[in-house]
């Protein structure tokens, strides 16, 4: 189904409003991006690449983190990759929508397939495809365009940001408000819960791995919520 042009205005602007709060706690998350490119060592325009190469803020921060500290390419890279994993778990709930849109955007579509663009298409499930492709693609351009300039500006203004505004805090305060924002049924909540537990746990282990071993065992007990409750 296509959509006129006042349709296609009115999804834009309902996914703009929707992405500008989510963006909002991540501009110093940016700016600490580009506080840590800028102390690693690393070229500024090669850092900033990592951005459109990236595109994951948390991956981004654990990669240039490691590499400036004099860690292998291979060891920074694969814990760079632990930390992504989660958009593994993304990518298989949004399959099913996925499986009724175009090629092009099934190729296309995940690239922009952020914590928060999930966080905004998974409380919009009954979209018609052509409505949710609109509404996805605003988002994940919103949330593109904000990035690459966040963090751009993060290199120039981060080194000059007093140490007393914490910036670093910033980072686990934006994956807060996006479960806040995802969190609306019951399995949801247990997932969360028990993921953060398990994450804890495993805290020690290398290569930010306790991420991965959480989040599993995160899904899993969502899943069987779920499960038990039909």
């Amino acid at each position: 189904m296509s959509l006129d042009l006042k349709t296609k205005r009115e999804i834009s602007r309902q996914a703009i409003t929707d992405a500008i709060p989510l963006e909002i706690p991540a501009i110093p998350f940016g700016l600490v991006l580009g506080l840590v490119i800028t102390e690693s060592g690393i070229d500024y325009l090669v850092g900033w690449s990592s951005s459109p190469l990236i595109f994951g803020g948390a991956a981004q921060l654990t990669l240039i983190s490691l590499l400036g500290s004099g860690s292998a390419w291979a060891a920074a890279v694969a814990a760079g990759l632990v930390v992504n994993a989660r958009h593994v778990m993304y990518s298989a709930a949004l399959a099913p929508t996925f499986q009724h849109q175009p090629r092009w955007f099934r190729w296309l579509g995940p690239y922009t397939l952020l914590d928060q663009v999930f966080a905004l298409v998974t409380i919009r499930p009954d979209e018609e495809p052509a409505a949710f492709r609109r509404y996805y693609l605003t988002a994940g351009a919103m949330f593109w365009s904000f990035w690459m300039v966040t963090v751009a500006l993060g290199l120039v203004i981060g080194p000059v940001v007093p140490t007393e505004w914490n910036l670093g805090f910033a980072v686990p305060l934006m994956f807060v408000g996006l479960i806040v924002v995802g969190i609306n049924k019951w399995p949801k909540v247990v997932a969360a819960l028990v993921a953060a537990g398990v994450t804890y746990v495993f805290a020690g282990l290398p290569n930010k791995v306790g991420l991965l071993v959480g989040a599993v065992v995160g899904v899993l007990a969502g899943y069987l919520i779920e499960v038990n409750r039909r």
